[in-house]
């Protein structure tokens, strides 16, 4: 072959492989609908998306999001859940599922943290959750006796503590409540609710606190999620000085006293290792749901200064996070 037919054919080759590739159909491209009551922390995303792109997914070439943040407004999930519905995404990424769950029986729902999805009635069980929700559960709703323990051991003297809960019913707090108030016996401490009776609206539950003598306070996060409120809270805690235990890194880097609970970028990142599996043909109902490994606790001492409280040695030996 001369050196002209070898350039001719190799141009043919060219153009014969360039019309191939814009002849085959465009490579799927995965719709991850991502639903919360508020916009959670850059980190949880941001290890979510990570995880994905380790796995192969980029996003632009063959997965897409579409986020839905309620603004703190839990009510507002509903229809956010409907919207992703219509949208027709691949899978739901979302925490609580309950929305997401009422929604649609046939897409798929990763909870990214739940605190007891068998007794909120989303799974038959955790072995095997049938029907189309898996993920990860945080078990929070079963740590009250640990929050209770470090109260005291923070506060020798605890007799009376109580917890900051909505007016509205919530099944997943109720079953803290339970939990909690079961350790309080064994500690022989009074525990107390403190209703908030409407969103970002915590002076009247702060005023009664003072009034009945609130030594110490717990507070689950799952029903004030937003920026607006977590920042309201930590301030009237300090302003009442009250100390008070919360259930994520980010209240106490926000000037919380201290926090414990499942390691939420953990398990952001665990989720996108079950939104693989289900894109690769896993059922959701085979999945078994998976308990966190790793627990984190977090202290700030510039609060506990603050409020005049010295942390024991073996609290701060043990934290994974001292804020100095």
């Amino acid at each position: 072959m001369t050196r002209r037919q070898l350039l001719i054919a190799s141009g043919v080759l060219l153009i014969a492989a360039r019309w191939a590739t814009d002849a085959q159909p465009p490579g799927k491209v995965y719709r991850i609908g991502v639903l919360r009551a508020s916009a959670p922390p850059t980190a949880y995303i941001e290890v979510f998306r990570q995880g994905l792109n380790e796995l192969g997914y980029i996003e632009g070439k063959n997965i897409a999001f579409e986020y839905r943040w309620a603004g703190g407004k839990v009510d507002q999930l509903p229809a956010f859940a409907a919207e992703l519905v219509s949208l027709q995404v691949d899978i739901i990424v979302t925490d609580g599922a309950g929305a997401a769950r009422a929604a649609t029986r046939t897409i798929p729902i990763v909870m990214a943290s739940v605190g007891d999805p068998v007794g909120a009635g989303l799974i038959a069980s955790l072995a095997r959750p049938g029907g189309n929700v898996t993920g990860l559960t945080s078990m929070n709703l079963n740590l009250g006796g640990k929050t209770l323990d470090l109260l005291k051991a923070t506060v020798p003297k605890l007799g009376h503590s109580a917890i900051l809960r909505p007016v509205a019913a919530v099944p997943d707090l109720d079953i803290f409540l339970k939990d909690t108030e079961m350790s309080a016996q064994a500690l022989k401490i009074k525990v107390t609710s403190l209703v908030v009776p409407s969103s970002q609206t915590y002076d009247s539950a702060f005023r009664t606190a003072m009034e009945e003598r609130v030594q110490a306070l717990v507070v689950l996060g799952t029903p004030f999620t937003s920026a607006a409120d977590r920042k309201q809270i930590v301030e009237l805690a300090a302003k009442s000085r009250i100390p008070a235990i919360y259930d994520t890194r980010d209240w106490a880097e926000s000037g919380g006293l201290m926090s414990y609970g499942a390691d939420r970028v953990d398990m952001y990142r665990r989720t996108a290792m079950y939104v693989d599996r289900i894109l690769k043909g896993a059922k959701p109902a085979d999945l078994p749901i998976e308990q966190p490994t790793k627990f984190e606790m977090v202290v700030n001492l510039r609060t506990a200064k603050k409020l005049g409280l010295t942390i024991p040695q073996s609290i701060l030996l043990g934290a994974d996070q001292v804020i100095e």
